[in-house]
């Protein structure tokens, strides 16, 4: 599957929510995110711009954990790329896989995310610890889709919501990185 998907940073997520609410939009779902991020012992992901997590999503009583693997971007305006994902059932015993087999735990990334949905986009508002708030809205497409069209869909959705500045191609995993010069 391919994700096309941008990220801008925004000033309050009251106002998006109301711009959201005025659009249409509808909350779907609530929930805390920590991402866990690995390094391959083969290739630098940090060079090759690709990611490798274990996400662990707690929404009410509800756990799932997911291994989630992301290429690398494949256009210069947005964080379109290749994502794979599955769900799984331990994510101490995965990270313990991943660590005997050569790779190193990096950073671990922890958010509370709101999300909504209009049209076929899915939109989230993300309050990530250590980070300014963030907004990011993203739709799935299968391989060989064109991704362009979605890209200008989406970006289109953020002049609607007065959004025309702030965009963001970094991960929040870079973003705090950088923050701490890691």
């Amino acid at each position: 599957m391919i994700e096309v998907e941008v990220k801008a940073k925004i000033e309050s997520f009251e106002e998006i929510e109301e711009k959201l609410s005025q659009l249409g939009a509808v909350k779907t779902k609530k929930e805390f995110q920590e991402d866990i991020y690995f390094n391959s012992p083969i290739v630098d992901f940090a060079q090759t711009d690709e990611a490798l997590r274990i996400r662990t999503t707690k929404e009410d009583e509800d756990t799932k954990i997911f291994i989630t693997y992301k290429g690398p971007k494949i256009d210069k305006s947005s964080k379109t790329r290749k994502e794979i994902e599955m769900e799984i059932e331990d994510s101490e015993k995965c990270a313990d896989i991943f660590k005997e087999i050569g790779f190193k735990q990096v950073r671990a990334v922890r958010k509370n995310r709101q999300y909504y949905a209009y049209e076929n986009f899915e939109i989230s508002l993300d309050d990530v610890e250590g980070l300014e708030p963030y907004m990011e809205i993203e739709i799935g497409l299968e391989d060989g889709e064109d991704y362009s069209k979605a890209q200008n869909k989406i970006f289109e959705l953020f002049e609607k919501l007065g959004i025309t500045e702030g965009f963001e191609r970094t991960s929040y995993l870079e973003l705090l990185e950088n923050l701490y010069n890691i």
